[in-house]
Formats: C-alpha cells, structure tokens, sequence
C-alpha cells in the first residue's frame, strides 16, 4: 500500500505509473478523492481538537463556580460540555469514516512500476529479456505430459476429479517420487544459497492475507473457510512474509532470506482446452517459494540475485527457459518489477510459466508496518521481494514432455540422487 505521503509528494508519478498500469483516467482520479479525504480528515481532526480542549477549559472551571456559590453557571456550564461531547461525538464518528473511506481508496491503489516496466495491455506485451537461442524443435511423436502419465501411471487426474474435482492431480508412484524429489532438490538449492528453511501454516487469517496484497485483490481466487474465517494460502510468500509482520528490524538485520515449501491453492477460473489440460492450470500444486526482506538500497541487485537462482535451477534441470520482464497491463498488483521465467514444452509447442520474481518495494512493507531502524534511530520501511523457486506443476509437465527417448523418460542428471531412478519407463 503506498503511504500518503508519497501520494501527497508524487502525484505525478503514480499517475504515470497508472497509465502505464492502462489505468482509465476515471480510475485515476483516485488520486485526488485520496487528496481531498485527506484534507477533509485534517481539518476534521482539528475541529475535535478544538472540542477537547474546550471540554477541558471549562470542566476545569465547573468546580471552581461551584467552590465560588455560582451553581447556576456551573450548571450552565455542564450543559456546554455536555453540547460539545455530543458535537465531539459526531465529529470522532465521521473520523471514523473518513479513515474507512482513505483506506479503502489506498488499498484500491497498485504498486507504482519500476521505469524499466514496459508499457502494454496483455501477457503478449511483456518484454523477452534472456531469449533461449537453441533452436526449439518439437519432439518427432513426443506426447503431452498428460498421456505421458496415463502411459507411464504416473499422475491420476481421473481419481483426482473423483477425489475432488478438476485441477486436483493425484500423484502417484514414480510421478510421486519425483514431484518430491523435486520439492527436496529446490528446497536444498535454497537452503545452500543461504535461503532459512519455514514450514508455515496452511491457513492464514484476513489480516496477513491483506498484508501481502491478496486481499482485496484476490479474494476471488482465494479458498476460504467461512466458519473458521481462514484462507488457504495460495503461495508460501503469504505466511512467511507476514513472520515479519508489525517487526521493526535492526538495519543490520537484513537481508533476511526465507525459503518454504508448501501445497499452495488457487480458485484460478480460465478457458478450456488445451491451455488449460494436464498440469498446466491446476487448483493446488506445490511450490518452493523464496522471499528476501531488504534496505531499500540494495533492493534491485536482490532482485538480480533471485533470478540468477532461478536461472541456476532450470540450469540444472535441462530446460530449456527464457525470461521476460512484465509489461504494465501484466504486472501483478503489488509488485513493482516482476519477471517471468517461462519453460518450452516441447510436445505441446509452447511455453509455460513456472516462476515469477517479483521486487514490492515498500509497497507490502506498508501493510505488513515491517520497518527497520538506522543507525541514527529512525524508522524506514523495508523492501520485500519473493520468487517462485520453484511452481512444481508445469515443470513437471516439461520434464516429462523435453527428456523423452525411446525407451521412456530420463530424467536429469541434477535430479538423480534424488528421484534414485533414471529412467521411468
């Protein structure tokens, strides 16, 4: 959530940041109802000062009439205070709900991009920053990943719509074995990278949902348990960012690094075919997250340093990868810069999407009041930055499809002491 300060001090570029975000200029106008709220909220606060401070002159002269024999103008003066409460009453009441209205226009308000953002409306805009120069060839009779695991009973998505419903996979023999052979190769690439290992809950409340930027944004691709008034989280980055939340860090602190794996949960809506078969958009799948808390001035070279963990990953597995930076129409709500690591699968001729890096600036840091203190004592907001290392569906899914041979699937080299197999057949 941007702060109103920097509202206040930089109209103009959040307004450009907007538009680049293909916000109408009716949308924008946000801005100026925030400026205008936030006089209205200034002015009301001093008339509510000023009732204090009279109810508190003249409560202290009520008992001197009365100690002089003047009852009659002690009473009257008990009533004035009684008028000003009432007035005081009403006024702390529209503070009230000129507070609800601001927060209710900020957090309606997306992160501010990076300048380096490209401008655009769709995924189709979004900028190739490190091209695959390989030439992609599809396999000659390589099949989907989805008739792979039928062939090879490696994933079960008939018992999975029968356990569940569609988007459920059921994973099972080797297909289980190297989802978790996977799940244990990113955790142990994290962990080497200095990354703290987090088993988080499963669940989270309201307040860490909105903290990281999920609610309101997604509440409509959020599970919920209405009874309980829980969410089931749909990326470990939403309880291990908010370990930090209402902490105030030592500068010396930072940066904190987190890793965590955990089933993740996705209400996602979206067309049908084949965009949309197999492992390629699923309700729950696993993930390795990683998450950093940083000064503010070493931020962007964090950033660096998570793609090029990312990159190591798809490095070690064979795959062939590319990554592009996130246009303005495609950026997520609360990040500032976002890439996009995208895997080739071979035998569907396309790429599929297997990793965001994002950098939120200040932006969940706000929400989240996880600030640090300098040297000299005062408080600043952090930066919070997250990745996927990795979403384990779709690379998967470009496991099975690219290392097709004659006799069957190999598997990478990276990821044998892990599966103890090299081969599925």
């Amino acid at each position: 959530m941007l702060t109103l300060n920097y509202i206040k001090d930089n109209k103009e570029a959040i307004v450009k940041g907007l538009k680049t975000r293909n916000f109408s200029d009716e949308a924008i106008q946000v801005i100026d109802q925030i400026a205008e709220l936030d006089v209205k909220r200034k002015s009301n606060q001093a008339s509510l000062d000023a009732c204090l401070a009279e109810v508190n002159l003249i409560s202290k002269e009520i008992g001197k009439l009365y100690q002089s024999g003047q009852a009659n103008e002690a009473e009257a003066a008990k009533a004035k205070v009684a008028t000003i409460k009432q007035r005081s009453k009403v006024l702390d009441e529209e503070q009230q709900s000129i507070a609800s209205q601001l927060d209710e226009l900020l957090l309606s308000i997306p992160n501010v991009p990076h300048p380096s953002v490209p401008a655009g409306n769709t995924d189709e805009d979004n900028v190739v920053v490190t091209p695959w120069t390989s030439e992609v060839m599809p396999l000659d009779g390589g099949l989907p990943h989805w008739e792979l695991a039928k062939k090879y009973n490696l994933i079960d998505f008939e018992a999975g719509v029968k356990i569940t419903g569609s988007g459920f996979p059921l994973f099972r023999g080797k297909g289980a074995r190297l989802e978790r052979a996977l799940i244990n190769f990113f955790l142990d690439e994290a962990t080497a990278a200095g990354y703290e290992e987090i088993i988080p809950p499963l669940l989270v409340n309201a307040d860490s949902a909105r903290a990281t930027g999920q609610l309101p944004d997604k509440e409509g691709q959020m599970y919920y348990a209405e009874k309980d008034d829980l969410y089931l989280i749909p990326t470990a980055e939403v309880p291990v960012t908010n370990i930090y939340r209402d902490v105030i860090l030592k500068e010396s602190d930072m940066p904190i690094k987190l890793t965590g794996y955990t089933p993740c949960f996705r209400r996602e809506a979206g067309s049908y075919g084949a965009d949309v078969k197999g492992l390629n958009r699923v309700h729950q799948f696993d993930k390795v997250e990683i998450v950093q808390i940083s000064h503010p001035d070493k931020s962007y070279q964090v950033l660096d340093d998570m793609v090029e963990h990312v990159k190591g990953l798809l490095a070690k597995l064979e795959l062939p990868y590319r990554i592009l930076r996130l246009c303005g129409g495609d950026l997520g709500f609360t990040s500032a810069l976002t890439f996009d690591f995208e895997v080739y699968s071979a035998a569907q001729d396309r790429w599929l999407e297997v990793s965001s890096v994002s950098n939120f600036e200040t932006y969940q840091a706000n929400r989240l009041k996880l600030r640090y203190r300098d040297a000299d004592g005062k408080k600043h907001l952090a930066h919070t930055l997250n990745g996927s290392a990795l979403a384990l569906a779709r690379i998967v899914a470009a496991i099975l499809e690219n290392n097709q041979v004659e006799d069957g699937i190999k598997m990478p080299k990276a990821l044998v002491p892990y599966t103890r197999f090299e081969l599925i057949n």
